[in-house]
């Protein structure tokens, strides 16, 4: 990351998945890295999304390590309770509509809350959030998908809601929402073949790349893997 300071320290939440992995080792190997904090469900203390004060415990956790200059949010989840999402009206069911919604947005917007506070406010610093290209309203022309698309949409209202607010205060801040393209992993495997999938080193090595590029803005800015903007 060389728009970062040398010596930045970097944080990933939800590390153990397979594009929060990817992004930790790339992170890791880079010599401008001071160090890489993480968070998951399986860190201790453990990170869920759906119980906020186990967020504000994780959060405590790594305050020391910070203030950190790059937070990269990769959580997320497609399938629910072992359901995909859904391709109709009335495939709805209102227990799977709000999981997604506390899995995607609510949880995610929870971290933004005890987050961004341990982001660095006197330099360039960058908060990253794995979103989706179907969460942009304006590019569906396939329908579908409800539950996922809706709090797709939702969690970018959140991230950019939260980008001009921390901006009166964090004017060099960077917030971030990505599209990772489809990426070889567990939660695309029930859904595309793998073979044509990115390998997550090649979407973790491409994010980190666009990050890299932008500029700050006077909010949030939803980008590919690419560093190809993405219309909300």
């Amino acid at each position: 990351m060389k728009s970062l300071i040398t010596g930045y320290r970097a944080l990933v939440i939800g590390s153990t998945g397979s594009i929060g992995s990817a992004c930790v080792s790339a992170l890791n190997a880079d010599p401008g890295c001071s160090g890489v904090s993480e968070l998951s469900r399986q860190s201790e203390p453990a990170l869920n999304l759906e119980d906020e004060s186990s967020i504000a415990r994780a959060a405590i956790s790594v305050s020391s390590a910070g203030p950190f200059h790059l937070i990269i949010d990769a959580t997320g989840a497609l399938t629910i309770d072992g359901q995909g999402p859904e391709k109709s009206l009335q495939a709805l069911d209102a227990d799977r509509l709000m999981r997604s919604f506390q899995v995607n947005t609510i949880g995610p917007a929870l971290v933004m809350k005890h987050f961004i506070p341990l982001l660095e406010g006197k330099q360039r610093a960058i908060y990253a959030k794995l979103s989706a290209r179907v969460g942009s309203i304006s590019d569906n022309k396939k329908g579908g998908w409800y539950g996922y698309r809706s709090a797709k949409a939702a969690l970018n209202m959140m991230l950019q809601t939260a980008a001009i607010e921390t901006l009166r205060k964090k004017p060099a801040s960077i917030f971030v929402a990505l599209q990772p393209g489809t990426v070889v992993s567990g939660l695309t495997a029930p859904f595309v073949r793998q073979e044509d999938c990115l390998l997550p080193e090649t979407s973790a090595r491409g994010m980190l790349d666009a990050m890299d590029a932008l500029s700050v803005s006077e909010g949030a800015q939803f980008i590919d893997y690419a560093g190809l903007p993405i219309n909300w």
